[in-house]
């Protein structure tokens, strides 16, 4: 059974030790080894996550098979009603089983979502064929500097009911 349990302080290194297998496992054909590990060094150490967590106001989610956790997202709003989706990432070795589509719905029925904006790597053909599948459509294109010469290449993609 999947389920989403909201994601707590001491619930971060679980957090961040999921995005190094994900990661590593997922984004390095797109965007090579040395930028994985710029990203996981500056968006998944403690402080960092701490600050998105309490200062930024995301809402983490550990995305759990039974008792083990799978997976992790993060959403935020301004309005209660219009969502960003910051992170969905769950282990490769759970993909094509269906739970991202459920886990998706968990959430958009969980915070009752008029609409939910993210962004996607242009080259990552599988996650933009997932969003497509359940309901999102590409808004704009947009590269974002992330530091150190590396930059995100994104679709923003946005699902709104």
């Amino acid at each position: 059974m999947i389920h989403l349990t909201i994601a707590q302080e001491k619930d971060l290194a679980t957090i961040a030790h999921l995005a190094k297998i994900i990661w590593n496992d997922h984004y390095v054909p797109f965007i090579g080894q040395q930028q994985v590990d710029y990203m996981l060094n500056k968006i998944y150490n403690h402080a960092s996550l701490v600050e998105q967590l309490t200062q930024k106001k995301h809402v983490f989610y550990l995305i759990k098979k039974e008792e083990e956790s799978i997976g992790f997202l993060s959403i935020s709003s301004e309005n209660q009603a219009d969502y960003f989706l910051h992170k969905f990432y769950i282990n490769q070795k759970q993909s094509n089983s269906g739970i991202g589509t459920q886990v998706l719905h968990s959430l958009i029925e969980a915070v009752q979502s008029k609409s939910l904006t993210l962004t996607v790597n242009r080259q990552n053909y599988k996650s933009i064929n997932f969003y497509f599948k359940n309901g999102f459509k590409i808004d704009h294109v947009e590269d974002f500097d992330i530091g150190d010469g590396y930059q995100m290449n994104d679709f923003v993609m946005v699902r709104k009911d």
